[in-house]
């Protein structure tokens, strides 16, 4: 996902797609992908919404509301050991879904049927299993989500006000092996009463180890107006979050777990997503004349029947299933994209006729997306892309991830160095890119946002540097006026990210956040950058490739990324200090330059001893020795430079550190085109380095390679003896220039 404009205070940047779960009977072969039976959506009675403390029957507990970032190392079989290639499926296939939904484009609802087979990977009988129902967060404002939001006066992802448009998600019915299954809605993370996100299944029939259970759930959506990802404006229609999907069972050796335990947290205004790998069979009916897009490759042709075509869908190794229809869309953009390692791939991009002008921009961002990442991380692996640009007044539905399938932004212009061009390119870029870090590598989102929004980001931005894209900050107007400032986009994030301040650590949990989400994004971005400054692109880049090697298909945590990069790079001490200042905790960094001085050395007044006795040079005198001296010694090097002459200088430099250590580097320049570079590596808070030359210093300055973008300030860490006005001059004349010059253009209108 990437945050609104609104939210974060850049000029554009950040969020991306992917992947899904299932295991029927033997594990070992791939599911059926025959259609779903028709189903029967006959209304049984509502099931009581009293809520209940969220209880562990049968002895398994749930994920603890507060559960942050993991410090423990996951075990080397964690979900089932790294993927070789060999098996027979990309992923350890927990879940399939075969879905039939049928969409009332007028209503904006979606009747479905689902049969959901779910495999018990533990080693105890399951008697309860959790749901997400995560629609229910617009069901109305007394949801986990509208709480939040509240509380926070926000409008991060939910900008829209929906009242008199909410959405929910209804059970009608749910059977297992025909025979009813009650449920509760229970609140995991302590929510108001009145959240219906998370419901728990008392099972009839008890799921052995290593058994599956198959349940049969009619249900019910209605969508709201475009809101936080989903939802529908006029005919578009973005679905998602739309049908009943099973929570993940994390076993001992799983992201710290130490018993088996179900992790499924309720829907808040900055979580967004976390489960098991599977595969979907979905077959969606909607009304003739409507474009439809959707994860995973379609089947076949659509099939006609009384003014309806119905779609079917099909993918496996992914976690999670969303689609589109409108229509309003214009003839879809098609190409094709190959590269080592990968399938061909076909990619998408679904439009309306408004920003018909963003949609070439968006494949190509996308096609540079998949060549980039495919090259710096891994193969991508399946068949499809779709890229969805929503229409005017679905904005929310933007810049959302899912997998094979994302939303990107939409501009009726999109002219070269120009601010529309830049953010249009970052999003797509940035959903893309969420094909790994959520797709792929399928993090939690819930407890350790980090490692999706945060890890993406910076990799968006590594990709930005490395192929010398820029962000502008210039409308068309001013491009044709020829003022067009760029600047890199590791930049922006530095900007945007709390630096003086900080308070919350990018390995919290999504809702338990002082500053809100954003920091996710911006403060990760930044320090990985930082950490890359400091043990080099190329280990840092072979590092990232080995997490996605070990963990592709499989759910990493914090710790899992940390071991990852300290085993890979060398450098464990230097990853350790990182993740403990800045990950597992937050620490200001801030060290300056404090006191800068050099001064000539001069004979000084005083008593010296000659011939045996104690003679008294007086100030008078002195000053007239050293008066001489200088002028002698001038004479005979005419074209000396300013600051040397027949004394040394003598240097001090004071270095403040005001915040958590970091490996620094002192360079100081003297007056004769020398210059001394020292490092300052130390945990204390001041240190003074000292030097007698036969130079004055000219300059000092700390991080010359400006490898600490955490840094509060980088004006502090450089010191001149004499003032250098250079940069308010030029600065100075460049707007006086741009002044005139539309003073120019408005006198001749």
């Amino acid at each position: 996902m990437h945050p609104r404009f609104t939210s974060l205070p850049r000029a554009a940047l950040a969020a991306a797609l992917l992947l899904a779960a299932a295991v029927l009977a033997a594990p070992a072969a791939a599911p059926s992908i025959a259609p779903a039976a028709p189903p029967s959506i006959a209304p049984t009675a509502a099931p009581s919404i009293v809520p209940v403390p969220a209880p562990a029957p049968g002895g398994i507990a749930l994920a603890a509301p507060d559960a942050a970032a993991v410090r423990v190392p996951s075990g080397p079989d964690a979900w089932g050991g790294p993927r070789t290639g060999q098996e027979p499926t990309l992923s350890d296939r927990v879940v399939h879904y075969d879905i039939a939904a049928t969409l009332d484009a007028d209503k904006h609802t979606v009747t479905g049927h689902e049969r959901l087979t779910w495999r018990n990977r533990s080693a105890v009988a399951v008697t309860s299993v959790y749901l997400h129902l995560y629609m229910n967060a617009f069901d109305g404002a007394g949801s986990t989500f509208f709480t939040e939001r509240r509380e926070r006066d926000g409008s991060y992802r939910a900008a829209t006000d929906i009242k008199g448009a909410w959405g929910h998600i209804e059970l009608r019915r749910v059977a297992q092996g025909g025979a009813h299954v009650p449920w509760t809605f229970v609140h995991p993370d302590d929510g108001p009463a009145t959240d219906h996100t998370v419901v728990r299944f008392d099972l009839p029939r008890a799921v052995a180890p290593g058994g599956s259970a198959t349940f049969d759930i009619d249900f019910f959506t209605q969508l709201p107006r475009v809101v936080a990802r989903t939802g529908y404006f006029g005919t578009f229609h973005l679905v998602a979050q739309w049908f009943p999907k099973i929570g993940v069972l994390e076993l001992p050796g799983e992201r710290g777990a130490s018993a088996p335990r179900w992790n499924v947290h309720e829907f808040h205004m900055n979580s967004e997503f976390y489960a098991d790998f599977g595969s979907y069979d979905v077959s969606l009916t909607v009304p003739r004349g409507y474009t439809v897009g959707a994860t995973g490759e379609p089947q076949g042709a659509p099939v006609d029947k009384d003014g309806m075509r119905t779609w079917r869908f099909a993918q496996g190794d992914v976690h999670d299933f969303a689609w589109t229809a409108d229509r309003q869309t214009a003839k879809p953009l098609v190409d094709t994209w190959t590269g080592p390692g990968s399938p061909q791939v076909t990619v998408t991009v679904l439009y309306p006729p408004e920003f018909g002008a963003s949609a070439a921009p968006a494949l190509k961002a996308a096609k540079a997306a998949l060549t980039y990442f495919s090259d710096t991380l891994g193969p991508y692996p399946y068949k499809t892309l779709t890229i969805v640009i929503p229409p005017y007044n679905a904005e929310e539905a933007g810049g959302m991830e899912y997998p094979t399938f994302f939303t990107t932004e939409a501009y009726r212009t999109v002219e070269p160095r120009t601010t529309n061009q830049s953010a249009l390119a970052f999003v797509t870029i940035h959903e893309f890119g969420h094909g790994y870090f959520y797709g792929l590598l399928a993090s939690n989102e819930f407890e350790e946002p980090m490692l999706d929004e945060g890890l993406n980001e910076y990799w968006d931005n590594r990709m930005m540097r490395d192929q010398g894209r820029l962000a502008y900050i210039a409308t068309p107007l001013l491009r044709r006026l020829g003022f067009a400032p760029g600047y890199p986009t590791f930049d922006a994030e530095r900007a945007a990210t709390p630096r003086d301040d900080p308070a919350d650590p990018p390995g919290d949990n999504a809702w338990h956040r002082l500053q809100d989400i954003g920091p996710v994004y911006t403060r990760t971005a930044t320090l990985m950058r930082d950490l890359e400054a400091r043990i080099g692109r190329a280990p840092m880049e072979h590092a990232f490739k080995e997490y996605y090697r070990r963990w592709k298909f499989r759910h990493p945590s914090i710790a899992d990324l940390r071991e990852t990069l300290a085993e890979v790079t060398g450098r464990r001490a230097d990853i350790e200090d990182v993740f403990a200042r800045q990950v597992y905790a937050v620490t200001r960094v801030d060290d300056r330059i404090g006191d800068f001085t050099s001064v000539a050395l001069p004979p000084l007044a005083g008593m010296r001893q000659r011939g045996g006795a104690w003679i008294e040079d007086k100030q008078a005198t002195v000053d007239r020795w050293n008066e001489e001296t200088r002028t002698r010694w001038h004479k005979l090097h005419p074209h000396a430079p300013d600051g040397t002459g027949p004394y040394p200088y003598r240097t001090e430099v004071t270095v403040r550190r005001l915040g958590a250590p970091v490996p620094q580097t002192l360079v100081v320049k003297f007056a004769d085109g020398s210059r001394e570079t020292v490092q300052w590596n130390a945990d204390e808070r001041w240190h003074k380095f000292v030097w007698t030359k036969t130079a004055r210093a000219v300059s000092a300055e700390l991080d010359p390679q400006r490898l600490h973008y955490l840094d509060v300030s980088k004006l502090d860490d450089s010191r001149t003896l004499e003032p250098d006005t250079r940069a308010s001059r030029r600065w100075g004349l460049d707007f006086a220039a741009v002044a005139d010059y539309l003073l120019a253009l408005i006198a001749t209108l």
